[in-house]
């Protein structure tokens, strides 16, 4: 077959790879529980980006299959023989909240000074529509393949991938023996820590001089929140306390909202959302608000869930002062997101820890450390784990996938570890590819979340090329 220029056919699709984008990026697709149903197992959104995407896939001539709303997926073979290995690639069409501080409606996608601006632009809409697009540049031109390809979405990937969970209990298909995830970064990422929650578990009742009626913050577990909120009773002179704490700290950046009603107040502190994954790159508003609050005298576990906030959570984006940090020569160190919290002086407090942590740490380490901090009332897990993953620089794919990016690219090719979680690793022989560049800015999980558009074109043709090169 005749060589392809995968630049010029890219050329010719940018404008219906952009129109097909902005339909996906219209959709709000966040999970939402209190409209969560049969018919919408994560909310009514998910479920609209998941109907979306594969009617594009049905408007190209792909058969598709919607399993019951929490997946879908299509299969492209084109010659491939029945007994072929499958090649899978998987995105997602669900996001995090959009969250406040954004400069455009992040539901209505805009162009602004070359950058695509919209909740999912980068992660995972905006990859995964510049992935669906290189294989349309196949099918289009009519490659014969050796290998079968097939195409998988999901709606569940931000808040626990029960979509993939059922996805793979129901697909009448067997597991496909290779593939990539187009939702992290160039070059690769071959390489992915563990993931596990954990929550701190506090009494609720507090008899001090003030009063903590409630706490509040965040909006995902690998979100580091962007604010806090809590109301008191009981303390003075709030307005002077937070302007000099505001001042002490005036290279955090941060602010506030102060409403008094008689003795009862209600506090918001404003830092900085960033991904979970990577919690030194935000400012967590709620261990900053716990830190202003430990200056007052509370009592009972309102004491204790402001202390471990502010003394030991603070800053401890690697679990050292907690106790359970860990460090692997290959996977690097333990992360930990300090990501929801919630306060009820009826009921209880908790504090979801996120961590990512390398082989040779584990869920149940990390939890009997927990347990014995001072103040803690228990410590629980998250359903959801998932272990430690990593594919060799050596293996075929991760091989090819390197190739390709460094012939479009001219750099060099490396292997990459991260602390995030992809769908990459629900395959033996499975990574992430892409599509955020080197010295791309990284706006996963934040206000005004953007992708430059020249690179989702440029990704598409990486994708194209990459699924040439592992199928032809």
């Amino acid at each position: 077959m005749a060589t392809i220029d995968f630049n010029a056919e890219v050329e010719k699709r940018k404008d219906a790879l952009m129109e097909d984008l902005f339909t996906l990026l219209r959709i709000n697709s966040a999970e939402d529980k209190a409209h969560a149903n049969a018919e919408n197992p994560f909310g009514p959104g998910p479920r609209q980006a998941l109907d979306a995407f594969l009617a594009i896939a049905k408007r190209d001539g792909y058969e598709t299959k919607n399993y019951d709303n929490y997946a879908g997926h299509f299969v492209y073979e084109n010659g491939a023989k029945e007994d072929a290995e499958t090649l899978a690639i998987i995105g997602h069409l669900d996001v995090v909240p959009a969250g406040a501080g954004w400069d455009s409606n992040p539901f209505e996608p805009e162009i602004r000074q070359g950058n695509l601006y919209a909740r999912g632009a980068s992660d995972d809409k905006g990859p995964t529509m510049a992935c669906y697009y290189g294989l349309k540049i196949l099918k289009e031109l009519n490659v014969p393949l050796s290998k079968k390809i097939r195409f998988i979405v999901g709606t569940n990937e931000e808040t626990g991938w029960a979509d993939m969970d059922y996805y793979f209990d129901h697909c009448e298909l067997p597991l496909p023996e290779f593939g990539f995830s187009p939702d992290a970064e160039f070059p690769i990422i071959n390489g992915e820590k563990g993931n596990i929650t954990e929550y701190l578990h506090f009494v609720g009742k507090n008899d001090g001089e003030v009063i903590l009626n409630s706490f509040t913050a965040g909006l995902a577990e690998n979100m580091v929140p962007e604010s806090a909120t809590a109301v008191i009773t009981g303390a003075k002179d709030l307005k002077g306390q937070l302007d000099q704490f505001i001042s002490e700290y005036a290279d955090k950046n941060l602010r506030y909202d102060l409403e008094e009603n008689g003795d009862k107040a209600t506090i918001t502190l404003h830092g900085r959302a960033a991904h979970g994954a990577m919690p030194e790159k935000g400012i967590n508003g709620a261990t900053y608000l716990a830190l202003f609050l430990n200056r007052y005298n509370f009592g009972g576990g309102a004491a204790a869930y402001l202390r471990i906030a502010s003394e030991i959570l603070l800053e401890d984006h690697e679990g050292e002062k907690l106790g359970v940090a860990y460090v692997d020569d290959l996977m690097g160190n333990t992360s930990m997101n300090a990501g929801v919290w919630t306060y009820d002086e009826a009921t209880e407090g908790t504090i979801a820890l996120n961590f990512r942590f390398p082989q040779g740490n584990s869920p149940e380490r990390m939890q009997e450390i927990l347990k014995a901090i001072d103040g803690v009332d228990d410590v629980t897990l998250s359903e959801h784990l998932h272990t430690p993953h990593y594919v060799p620089m050596e293996d075929p794919l991760v091989s090819t996938l390197i190739d390709v990016y460094e012939k479009h690219t001219g750099l060099k090719g490396y292997e990459t570890i991260i602390g995030g979680g992809t769908f990459g690793r629900l395959l033996k022989r499975g990574v992430a590819y892409g599509a955020m560049f080197e010295g791309e800015p990284d706006s996963m999980h934040q206000a005004n979340e953007m992708k430059p558009v020249e690179n989702i074109f440029k990704a598409a043709v990486i994708y194209a090329e990459a699924i040439y090169e592992l199928t032809k």
